[in-house]
């Protein structure tokens, strides 16, 4: 099944674009949500945990790799992928003018996602979903029945 997408109109950000210009720009439309407990179940059916088993095991996955990260630890979580700490910071001219305090950036969180994520990134394809109307247009006019 392929990804859905629609076209939206956005400013345009090109480095030369005239003031008050505009692109029209993909945006994925939402196909709905998979909620923890639905994806706790299809885990466990294919398994032979729990449901409970895997909620418990999903719910301390987080934590442990919270905790490894703030150590500076990269983690590797198997075919999920990897995750592993990134900062920044200010310059400084010699190691005496450089206080950590307030020049090192906000941390962030890398991930780079596993072999099975990364194939289904690959392997994405999209379908265009057209507006409420330009689909009536195409079919022969509004959504009223014609009188002859």
């Amino acid at each position: 099944m392929s990804a859905k997408y629609k076209l939206v109109l956005r400013k345009d950000f090109s480095k030369d674009a005239p003031e008050g210009s505009t692109k029209l720009y993909a945006q994925l439309v939402n196909n709905g949500t998979v909620g923890f407990e639905e994806l706790c179940e299809s885990i466990a059916e294919e398994t032979t945990l729990t449901s409970a088993d895997v909620k418990s095991c999903l719910d301390r996955l987080p934590r442990h790799i919270a905790r490894h990260v703030k150590e500076g630890r990269t983690v590797q979580a198997g075919e999920l992928g990897t995750f592993r700490p990134v900062v920044g910071s200010k310059g400084a001219a010699t190691e005496k003018e450089f206080d950590a305090a307030t020049m090192m950036k906000r941390p962030s969180i890398s991930f780079i996602p596993g072999k099975t994520i990364q194939a289904v990134r690959n392997s994405m394809t999209f379908t265009r979903v057209k507006k409420d109307d330009e689909s009536s247009k195409e079919e022969g006019g509004s959504d009223r029945p014609e009188i002859e």
